[in-house]
């Protein structure tokens, strides 16, 4: 099973926000592993792809010189499943950022299988408050070394493939 709960960005705004996209596919594990035979995707995982998104946000904001790691969901509200075939939209816009950390709200909407729609038209699926931690410099350091384990290899590519788009789209403009 994959741990990357998001697909690609499709906006980002540097320190402010962030926009991801996740397609869900039957083909996704879960789905076969998870409720059989009632194709929606686990509460915990819609969350962790706006921690993902959030997260990004949090580490671009400081150049990816910190380690950030999920410290608190301060709160998290969900209105529905999300089916396979939907398409999920995780909006994560940063609140606070400080030393010690950072937070970000975000929500989390789905656009139907076979719409058409760019943008949600409909409620949010789930909405959160989430804090994310800067480790200590020195103790992470000790523990870990000068190697990022959380920003390393797919989300720095994700980010990077989204920052390529953004220069096209603003060239074509």
């Amino acid at each position: 099973m994959r741990w990357i709960w998001i697909d690609r960005f499709v906006r980002f705004e540097s320190g402010k926000s962030a926009r991801a996209v996740k397609n869900l596919s039957l083909a996704e594990d879960y789905f076969e592993q998870h409720l059989p035979g009632y194709p929606i995707m686990p509460a915990c995982f819609i969350l962790e792809g706006l921690a993902q998104t959030g997260g990004i946000l949090v580490g671009e904001a400081n150049d990816f010189k910190e380690k950030v790691v999920l410290a608190k969901i301060t709160s998290a509200r969900f209105q529905r499943e999300a089916l396979a075939g939907e398409t999920l939209i995780y909006d994560a816009e940063m609140v606070t950022l400080r030393p010690e950390g950072a937070s970000i709200v975000g929500k989390v909407y789905g656009i139907p299988a076979g719409s058409t729609a760019q943008e949600p038209t409909e409620a949010p699926i789930a909405e959160a408050e989430i804090f994310f931690a800067h480790l200590d410099q020195a103790r992470s350091q000790q523990l870990f070394g000068d190697h990022n384990f959380v920003f390393s290899g797919d989300l720095k590519y994700l980010l990077g493939l989204a920052k390529v788009s953004a220069q096209r789209t603003d060239r074509a403009k």
